[in-house]
Formats: structure tokens, sequence, C-alpha cells
């Protein structure tokens, strides 16, 4: 099963989402370069085999230079032999051109194919009751290792690896967990779900529900996963317990328009996913609690005549029209509003039970509000979020939706964390000149207190406390890189682990816990 995972021939691109061939293309002859040396393991369609898809929806972060150097010297991190003995440069230029040209034959993923890509090699009657090692289950910790798209399973109160796995090609950095902590899920860009036994440290189910998924979530009750597609365009929905697929959901509005999928979260109070739409300006609510309401399609004068004919409440996306298309969004610690940004910088907070905007939020340049926080302070819950491009923190009044203060950072970054038990936030600056610096926020003063420097010059980020709140575990993100565990309090390093690219790092007591401090 895991040889079958390991990626021999990945190569990985950044394309436009409609990108069109290079004016001195030649298309047969660049398909016949992809047929002799791509195809076997990328597939006659692109659609991914041993190696990952090639397609423009599902590969987006290298530019053209990168993806030329990838074909000539290859990827040692995924067994990818280079071209540069095989192939000339013109040849390399003409590839490069191919591959980050749209297909002939527009991509498809159909239900059949879908279902065939189902596997589950362990029954879940088989599994054993107890956790099969001695560290604890709830204070373990999920790394995901992008640099040879590998996730390292790691024993929180001893820092030490308990398991290693290959994992899917680039899987996302945001794994979630069942309401209990022992199956953790994750998706990878390709569209393959994944279910793993924390328990048993196994494998149990895997399919693939799309050529590009955007993310996933889990119900609260721990039986559904929501699967949300770029392509194709769609939201699928799996039964937890297996990943059996259950129902598929095409992304459109009343008018019939498709859109990719921006996000996809669970609602735990309100027994619902709620999905952001990449090109509809909608928002979409999706309830799993079979005594839902019904839901009612467009205007209804009066609810209580039995006007309009309604559908039943159970999986049946509820709509609220935005102004604006989402891009990210974040809850309030109610669940009755969501907090959304578009990536032009316009920022709203939105009513799930009126089904409509409430307030516009004073946040400018690219606030990241899925990785932003929230905390008490004053007897005001205050919301923290990052500025992907202004490089600074906005501090936000929940109560009044006011802005209470914006702190400037080093440099733009990408992630903000914290804990119930400690006084402070931890935020990068990842994507500056400053990418190896921390800084550390004081939550009473929203002042910067600390700038931490843990690897002069290398990329540091994404900061995720062990249960307690007592040591902060620190990304560096590079390849090779380290897992830093530094002492929350006194701020000295105590511990450090190799590790290949590890982007992101889990701790499953705070996530089904729904931490303040990370996210969910």
């Amino acid at each position: 099963m895991m040889k079958r995972w390991l990626v021999l021939f990945a190569l990985t691109l950044s394309l436009p989402l409609q990108a069109a061939p290079a004016a001195d293309m030649d298309p047969s002859a660049a398909a016949q370069l992809y047929g002799q040396h791509c195809q076997n393991c990328h597939g006659v369609d692109r659609l991914g085999g041993m190696g990952p898809a090639l397609l423009p929806e599902s590969l987006e972060r290298l530019k053209t230079a990168e993806i030329s150097n990838t074909i000539r010297q290859g990827r040692s991190a995924t067994q990818m032999a280079g071209f540069a003995g095989q192939l000339s440069e013109e040849q390399i230029k003409q590839l490069t051109a191919y591959v980050q040209s749209a297909p002939a034959t527009p991509p498809r993923w159909s239900d059949a194919d879908m279902r065939a890509s189902h596997r589950q090699p362990v029954a879940l009657s088989s599994l054993p009751a107890k956790p099969q090692y001695t560290a604890n289950p709830l204070n373990l910790f999920v790394v995901v290792e992008a640099g040879d798209h590998h996730v390292t399973v790691l024993d929180g109160d001893r820092f030490r690896p308990i398991t290693r796995f290959a994992s899917h090609y680039a899987v996302h950095g945001g794994p979630k967990f069942s309401p209990d902590g022992r199956f953790v899920y994750f998706s990878s860009r390709d569209g393959w779900v994944t279910q793993y036994d924390l328990y048993s440290l196994q494998v149990v189910a895997d399919i693939r529900v799309g050529l590009n998924t955007r993310n996933i979530a889990v119900s609260d009750d721990g039986n559904w996963i929501l699967a949300g597609n770029t392509l194709p365009q769609t939201l699928v929905l799996l039964d937890a317990h297996g990943l059996a697929p259950v129902k598929t959901i095409a992304v459109r509005d009343a008018a019939g328009h498709p859109s990719r999928v921006s996000a996809v979260y669970e609602a735990a109070p309100r027994h619902s996913f709620v999905v952001a739409l990449k090109d509809v300006p909608e928002l979409w609510e999706i309830s799993y609690d079979r005594h839902a309401a019904p839901v009612y399609p467009g205007l209804v004068h009066d609810y209580q005549m039995g006007e309009a004919l309604a559908q039943p409440g159970f999986l049946t996306p509820r709509v609220t029209p935005l102004s604006m298309v989402l891009d990210d969004f974040y809850f309030d610690p109610s669940y009755q509003h969501v907090l959304g940004a578009s990536r032009s910088g316009q920022a709203q907070v939105i009513s799930l039970d009126a089904r409509s905007k409430v307030a516009d939020l004073p946040l400018d340049g690219m606030p990241h509000l899925g990785s932003g926080i929230s905390f008490e302070r004053d007897g005001h819950r205050i919301m923290a979020t990052p500025n992907l491009k202004g490089g600074q923190l906005s501090f936000v009044d929940m109560d009044s939706w006011q802005l209470i203060r914006q702190v400037q950072l080093p440099g733009p970054g990408f992630f903000l964390r914290s804990h119930e038990n400690t006084p402070y936030a931890w935020a990068d600056s990842m994507m500056s000149a400053h990418k190896d610096m921390l800084s550390i926020i004081d939550k009473r003063s929203l002042s910067v207190v600390r700038q931490l420097v843990l690897r002069p010059g290398k990329t540091t980020a994404h900061v995720e406390f062990t249960r307690d709140g007592r040591y902060a575990l620190v990304s560096v993100m590079e390849n090779p890189g380290e897992l830093i565990v530094v002492d929350a309090q006194t701020l000295r390093e105590v511990a450090a682990l190799p590790m290949a690219k590890p982007i992101g790092k889990y701790n499953v007591f705070n996530k089904v816990n729904r931490s303040e401090g990370t996210s969910h």
C-alpha cells in the first residue's frame, strides 16, 4: 500500500488556470516528448498515476524557470531522475511549455472514477481498542513533511517520532481529526482523501474525490467528511467510517454558473458545513442534521404560510448571497457569524442566521482570516489576524467589529498561533526578507515583546503548542529542515528534530478541543 504512494516521477508546476501553449511550442513534438518521458508515471491524460497530475488546476506553485529546472535536474525527494543528459535545452523548453498548457480534452473525474479509486485495506472492526504504544494519544503531533511527502507521528511529551509513513503527493498542511482524536484525515492537491488510524498507526481507507481538492472538513459527530474540489467543481460527501462516497453536489449558483470551492469548514454548534466559493459571490451552509429545518431556495414572502417549494434541510445547501467572492473566513465563538475576506482585501461579517452581511471589517491588504486566533482581553473577545500583504497584525473587537490596533511586523507572514495557557501569540514573517524571524506578541498589551531568530536565514513559521501550552513547536520549512521545540515561557530552545520541510504540525488535543489559539 505504502509503496504505491511513493511518488516516483513528481514534476511540480505553477500554472495559470487557463494556461495557453507558448507561441513557439510545437504541440505535436511536445506531446511526443511527454509520451516518451512522462506518460508512464503521470498518465496518458495527465491525470496522474505513480506521479501527480500535471494539470493547470492541480499544480500551481512553481514558476516556469523552476519547472524547467525540475525537468533538467529531477527531484531527489520524489526519486525523479533529471533529463539533462537526454533532452536538449530546446526540448526541455518544449516540454515545459506543454505541461503548462491546458489539455486538449478537458479533464474529467466522474462518480464512477471516484468509486473505482476507493480502497479500504483494513476493516474498521479489526482495529485495536487501545493505542499500540505508550505515548498519550491526545498529545500526539501529526507532522506533514512536504520535502519528501511523508507524515511523522510525534510523541508530544517526549518529542520522539513514533512512526513515519509515505503520504500522497502534496498533502495539504491541514489534516482533520475525528472528534475522539483516534483518526486523522488527509487531503492532497491531487484529490486524494486518506483515513489514518492513530491507534494502530496504519492507513485504513483511501479515495480520490477529484483531480484538485481544496480541503476537507469533519462533522462534529464524526460521521461525515466533506471535500471541496476545484476540479471538478463539486463537493463530495464521504462516510467518515471508511470513506465510502455518499453524495456529490455540483457547485453552481441558481443561474447555473459553476464555481470552484475556496474553503470548507465545519460549524460544530450548528451541525453543518460552511463553504466559500471561489467564482460565485455566495456562502453555502450544508446541514448534516437529519432534523434540520427545510430550505427554501429564492425569496419567500411568508414561511408560515408554507409558500414556495421547500427542500429537505438535510444536506441541501442554504445559500447566502454576497457582494464579493470570499477567499478565506473565520468563525466567531458562537459560530453564528462568519468573518470573510476576499483576495482584493475586502472583509465582512456575515450572519449565518440572517443570511446577510451585518458589518464591514476595517481590514486592508489581504487578511489571512483562516490563520486568525481569538482570546479574551479586558472582558472582550478579540480576534487577531495576519496580513499577507501589509506585514502587520490586526486586532478586532468581536462585539463592536471595530479595529482596536494594528501591530507592525518585520514583514508579511502567513501564520498566527497561541494557546489558552500562554500570554503570548506567535507570528512569522516568512513571506519577507525576515523569513527567519518570529515575533512574540503580548496578548494583554497587544505589542511585540520579543523577536526570535532560531535558525538565521532559514524560513521559520507555523507554531503549534503542546496540549498544556508549555512548549511551542516551530517549523523550519527547508529541506532538510527541522522541528524546533521552544519553552513557551522562557522562549529557550529545548530540542530539535530533523525533518524534510515540515510545513505544519498539529496537536490532537488542541484540534479536537478547538483551542482558541489554533486553526479549526
